[in-house]
């Protein structure tokens, strides 16, 4: 049998209503419940926890219920500590030894540039912060809080299929294996939020994920990063480092590594000679020693960067969420933000008040429609951000090297150039077009730049450059606004 974990007994002062017994009786002898949630990660517990306590009754399935250990997922921006806020689980963030995150601190070429979250972004009038921690810590007090829900039944299984009705198309629930069991477990909505590398999102939606780059990941100890309590964003000749804290002494350094580099052919050492012999000399003198001794000791990891639009849920009876549905490249961290936000918008479509039955599929599917437009003033931002950002740090042409120096300079100008952007990063400025503004700022003054570094007797020559960084521009973002705004 699955291993069942369900809220503890209550004390003898405590009484559940006989409805609640009911409930809980159907989830654990006979696997019904109003929703099953498969995939107990950051948004498939927060789903159950909250459309639980609206009084849903929810089989939340997770084929290991052992601490995950993953190299990314690991920096929620304060968007995302907003939306926890809203969902009542900031206790999430207690006891896992989280770092408080104040913004970015960007190299390039040796040169620092600091960018703080925008003051009097938030009602309290002080800077916003983020946080950061180890991904598996953060995911197992989703877990726990879970597992304290007495609306909520938490089952350690394998799911491998969905189980449809033959006359209608409805999801009906889904089919497990547990131990070479095979067992079946039934909701009226079933939410499929099982990750990057979902089972069920070829079954379900036509797009798929494009993955052009991987992240490499080591855990740093002691490193003496050049601005605590921000995240770091190395840029240079190759494709950006992050460095961030995940820990009072642990720090992350994730090196994105294209497709067919290079330096990290196995003729030149692969992955660990493009990390020594490429990485290591452009990294911050205060980190190099423990970036060293983290490669030595040969703890390497990897996680493909894949970008992936959101598509429109339309199946009856099921909902695609998360990473199953929807990437970015995790360049500015902005997956956990996305997945929060969209759990509290997702308590407001599909409140009992608004959708009484979810066996409603209709209206379910109607709600779902709405879902996804309603997300695109914060996703579409961090979505279009991640994989433009993207481009220009990993420039490898001349005018994306133009328009990453571009970028560089107009951080250095401060001000609404600095709050603007970092503000969008951080899903607190949540306007498309202040996206679409600044990133055509930036392009201008790539172009100014390039004008202004140039002899006069280069004029031609200048105009059609400026002409290619334009166009350049054009081209890094206007096809993922067209991404957003396919259903």
């Amino acid at each position: 049998m699955p291993l069942i974990l369900d809220s503890p007994p209550p004390s003898p002062s405590l009484s559940h209503s006989e409805s609640s017994s009911e409930e809980a009786l159907r989830r654990t002898k006979y696997h019904t419940a109003d929703v099953v949630v498969v995939g107990a990660g950051i948004l498939g517990s927060a789903i159950a926890i909250t459309l639980a306590r609206q009084s849903r009754s929810v089989i939340l399935l997770e084929k290991s219920l052992k601490e995950p250990d993953r190299i990314v997922g690991e920096l929620l921006q304060p968007g995302g500590v907003e939306a926890l806020e809203k969902l009542g689980l900031r206790e999430c963030l207690e006891g896992i030894d989280a770092v408080v995150v104040k913004g970015y601190d960007v190299i390039y070429y040796g040169q620092e540039v600091e960018i703080p979250y925008p003051k009097n972004a938030v009602e309290n009038g002080r800077r916003p912060e983020g946080r950061s921690f180890h991904h598996g810590r953060f995911i197992r007090r989703l877990r726990e809080v879970a597992m304290k829900e007495p609306n909520i039944t938490v089952v350690e299984t394998t799911v491998t299929n969905t189980v449809t009705s033959n006359w209608t198309g409805q999801v009906l629930g889904v089919e497990s294996t547990t131990r070479g069991e095979k067992d079946f477990y039934f909701g009226t909505l079933t939410i499929i939020a099982d990750g990057y590398a979902s089972k069920f999102r070829k079954e379900y939606i036509s797009q798929q994920p494009v993955s052009k780059s991987k992240f490499w990941g080591l855990e740093l100890i002691d490193a003496d990063l050049p601005m605590p309590e921000h995240g770091h964003v190395v840029l240079g000749d190759g494709a950006p480092v992050l460095l961030y804290q995940i820990g009072t002494r642990e720090t992350r350094a994730l090196v994105d590594v294209p497709e067919g580099l290079a330096s990290a052919s196995t003729a030149n050492g692969g992955i660990k000679g493009h990390l020594r012999n490429t990485v290591l000399p452009s990294l911050p003198k205060s980190v190099q020693s423990s970036f060293e001794i983290a490669l030595d000791e040969g703890k390497l990891r990897s996680m493909p960067n894949s970008f992936l639009p959101p598509s429109t849920n339309k199946v009856p009876g099921m909902v695609l969420l998360g990473d199953a549905m929807n990437m970015r490249h995790p360049l500015t961290g902005g997956g956990m933000t996305v997945a929060l936000n969209d759990v509290v918008l997702l308590r407001e479509l599909l409140n009992p008040e608004v959708v009484p039955d979810l066996g409603n599929t209709k209206l379910v599917i109607k709600q779902m429609k709405t879902f996804h437009w309603r997300r695109k003033n914060l996703t579409s931002v961090i979505n279009i951000l991640a994989q433009a950002l993207y481009s220009l740090f990993a420039a490898n042409d001349p005018q994306l090297r133009a328009l990453q120096l571009g970028c560089f300079r107009y951080f250095q100008l401060g001000g609404s150039c600095v709050d603007g952007p970092v503000g969008l990063l951080a899903g607190i400025i949540r306007q498309p077009f202040v996206l679409f503004y600044h990133f055509f700022s930036v392009a201008l003054l790539s172009i100014w730049l390039t004008f202004s570094e140039a002899p006069l007797w280069k004029l031609p020559m200048t105009l059609l450059e400026s002409m290619l960084i334009f166009y350049k521009a054009c081209v890094v973002l206007l096809p993922f606004i067209g991404s957003e705004l396919r259903t």
